[in-house]
């Protein structure tokens, strides 16, 4: 997670701490603020499933590869593509989670079962075979997206403005990393785009091969220590093997005790960027390689 952090800083050597960094990926969803190469504040994590986990689980249940243009995509790949071919992305109704909960954790398992009610509601009534897809699958898949993307910029727009209120970052470093295999989406980026604008923030997407690429990213971690002389040289006698490393400090109870009520930034402007079927065919040749 440290290095899922720190990538973008290879990439763009004009992040200085302190940043905020949000992670989205298959694994994992959290809001943190990278004081220093190897001090984090964390603000939020996922309660369940992770965005990246929720796109790949729908997908298959939604057989997206049974259909020929995603047939060679992944699951989050393919919920970009489709939903790009949506012509009317609010025609299945979904509730964003955790709005009565004024903290910055995040979930993604009630969006996932209220897709699966959709889902079944369609098959049932439209006779779907059972390798078949419904009809309405773009419009099925952009809700989902559009769900997913308002919870994120939720969370994240409180997680700035108790930022603002304990002053953890200062204005002329106010800089939002999006990292992870989920930071590809497109349509993600630019709703958590509109909430950076709104609220002066700079964001920084790494390439989608730095987002993917664990090696690299534990690489990138290792140079980043080796400057600041951290963790370099250790007696391997004295090392402690924990099962799961928490990352950094933990103020996530400290928001929620703030009781922040934030006026939502509105993702009127959000629109489904195209992004061509050649950069989908990059993404896909990058999987493989990697």
């Amino acid at each position: 997670m440290e290095a899922h952090a720190l990538t973008a800083r290879m990439h763009n050597s004009t992040i200085e701490f302190p940043f905020l960094v949000l992670l989205i990926s298959g694994g994992h969803c959290l809001l943190a603020v990278a004081e220093k190469v190897d001090r984090f504040l964390l603000l939020g994590e996922s309660m369940d499933d992770a965005p990246g986990e929720a796109f790949d689980k729908m997908a298959r249940r939604m057989k997206l590869k049974n259909l020929p243009e995603y047939s060679c995509l992944s699951g989050g790949q393919a919920f970009e593509l489709a939903s790009q071919k949506a012509d009317n992305p609010l025609q299945y109704k979904f509730s964003v989670p955790l709005l009565q909960y004024k903290n910055c954790n995040f979930s993604f398992a009630g969006l996932k079962n209220q897709l699966q009610r959709h889902l079944v509601d369609e098959e049932r009534q439209k006779g779907v075979p059972a390798d078949g897809v419904i009809p309405g699958i773009n419009n099925l898949c952009a809700g989902f997206q559009l769900a997913i993307t308002r919870h994120l910029c939720h969370r994240l727009q409180r997680g700035m403005e108790y930022i603002e209120r304990k002053n953890l970052i200062p204005d002329d470093k106010k800089t939002l990393v999006v990292s992870g295999g989920a930071a590809c989406n497109n349509f993600i980026a630019e709703g958590l785009r509109i909430v950076c604008d709104a609220l002066d923030y700079k964001m920084v997407r790494p390439p989608p091969k730095l987002c993917t690429d664990n090696g690299v990213m534990i690489a990138w971690n290792g140079v980043e220590k080796w400057r600041e002389d951290i963790d370099v040289l250790t007696n391997f006698d004295h090392i402690d093997i924990e099962k799961t490393a928490p990352l950094g400090i933990s103020l996530i109870q400290d928001v929620e005790l703030e009781r922040i009520s934030c006026s939502w930034v509105k993702l009127k402007k959000l629109t489904l960027p195209q992004r061509s079927w050649m950069e989908f065919q990059e993404l896909k040749e990058l999987s493989r390689i990697m």
